[in-house]
């Protein structure tokens, strides 16, 4: 799965969830594919998700064309195991996620009809914890 190759800080300090969106300023437009998928809302997409969306996509198109994941976790998230008490630190790196903000591709695909790519999307978007919309060049 999508993990860094190297970072230059282990854990990450905790940021405040704004309560106004941002709307996303990279990565609003199609750069290598025909068809995308754009998210419509913010969200944590954990290196999990993004997996078995990129999984069905390619199970659906099997082979048929070339798929690009425009998104990667980069941001680590820590857990401390269940029962256990307070203090004693900060719990170790459990996985990585990607923050996604509205108006941001996350998939790309080339090679394929629309009808193709739409299906393709939309088995993709269940695994999805935001919602998308399909996008065009």
């Amino acid at each position: 799965m999508l993990t860094p190759k190297k970072v230059k800080h282990r854990k990450w300090h905790n940021q405040p969830i704004p309560k106004v969106p941002q709307v996303a300023s990279r990565k609003i437009s199609i750069a290598f594919g025909d068809f995308a998928l754009k998210s419509t809302e913010s969200s944590w997409i954990t290196a999990r998700q993004i997996e078995a969306a990129r999984r069905a996509m390619t199970r659906f198109v099997q082979r048929g064309g070339k798929i690009w994941v425009r998104i990667f976790t980069q941001r680590p998230v820590t857990l401390k195991g269940g029962e256990i008490r307070m203090g004693g630190g900060k719990g170790a790196v459990d996985h990585y996620i990607a923050v996604v903000k509205p108006g941001a591709i996350l998939f790309e695909i080339a090679g394929v009809t629309e009808t193709d790519a739409r299906e393709a999307f939309r088995l993709a978007a269940h695994k999805l914890p935001v919602k998308t919309k399909f996008v065009k060049k």
